[in-house]
């Protein structure tokens, strides 16, 4: 999944994605943990890569909010004095 993807998608969607990719991993390792041949190996990596992009993304989001927040509030303190 490609960064302008997951920056294209709302929080609800992202979310959904998350736990879907984490359960798939969760298969995964299972399946790696018990001596299972996986068919395709590389596959694992991708899956972490894929979410730790998501969860990058999303607090990205929130932490241009949160200061985008604290502007608004600075500007509103400003304006009263």
């Amino acid at each position: 999944m490609k960064v302008k993807e997951i920056r294209g998608m709302d929080k609800s969607m992202a979310d959904e994605k998350a736990t879907e990719l984490k359960k798939e991993l969760v298969k995964m390792n299972a399946q790696v943990a018990i001596g299972t041949a996986i068919k395709n190996p590389g596959q694992i990596r991708k899956i972490k890569k894929t979410l730790a992009r998501i969860i990058t993304i999303e607090h990205e989001k929130r932490a241009k909010k949160e200061k985008k927040a604290q502007q608004t509030e600075k500007n509103e303190v400003g304006k009263k004095a």
